[in-house]
């Protein structure tokens, strides 16, 4: 962040740098410019860019959503259907573990953990001034709070929802759009940390 405010500042300190040039009163202008002028500039960027965090999150949470109404209304209980063969197929399971049905005896702590990443998304979002990131957490967000609905409002209870999957792949484990989002959320941000790409905006070269 030190090195995106040197960034983001820099403008207005080269405007203030001339104006004190030009004219020995200007101490007082050149902290307006820096206070009052690269503020404006940049937080309607940043702006933007929550904004598109959370479209995508908002976009992410419905499919999943509405995908798991229309299987619990019309595929759960009834034969699976298949899609392209034998290897993908629709098949509603109730998942009580994490994503891909990993670690079903640990149901709250997934939940748990569910409710940390969205804190934690939504805090990193005040500091966010880069496009893909916004997309990239979006997909996190919108994933974990599609999952993270199953863990409240589905049986068993509270926090022990179990969660509705259903895209099955051959040889593959059974899984949701919500787990879709999330896997496709880490890889962007992976490949944008090795690009060196920050969520201010700032790249770094190792």
């Amino acid at each position: 962040m030190a090195e995106a405010e040197r960034i983001i500042g820099t403008p207005d300190s080269a405007g203030a740098d001339e104006t004190a040039a030009s004219d020995g009163t200007v101490a007082s202008e050149g902290t307006a410019a820096s206070d009052g002028t690269a503020a404006p500039e940049e937080r309607p960027r940043g702006r933007r860019r929550i904004v598109a965090l959370f479209v995508v999150a908002v976009l992410a949470y419905l499919l999943d959503l509405g995908s798991k109404m229309l299987v619990v209304a019309k595929l759960e209980g009834h034969e699976p259907i298949d899609l392209i063969g034998d290897l993908l197929r629709l098949d509603a399971i109730r998942n009580p573990g994490a994503a891909f049905g990993m670690g079903e005896a640990f149901t709250i702590i997934f939940t748990c953990i569910a409710v940390a990443v969205i804190v934690v998304i939504i805090r990193l979002a005040r500091k966010l001034y880069s496009l893909p990131w916004a997309i990239a957490l979006g997909l996190l967000l919108g994933g974990a709070l599609g999952n993270l609905t199953d863990r409240i409002f589905r049986s068993p209870g509270v926090f022990e929802g179990a969660v509705v999957d259903f895209i099955a792949p051959a040889h593959f484990a059974v899984f949701n759009l919500a787990d879709s989002a999330i896997v496709c959320g880490g890889i962007l941000i992976v490949l944008l940390s090795f690009r060196g790409l920050d969520p201010d905006g700032t790249i770094h070269k190792d």
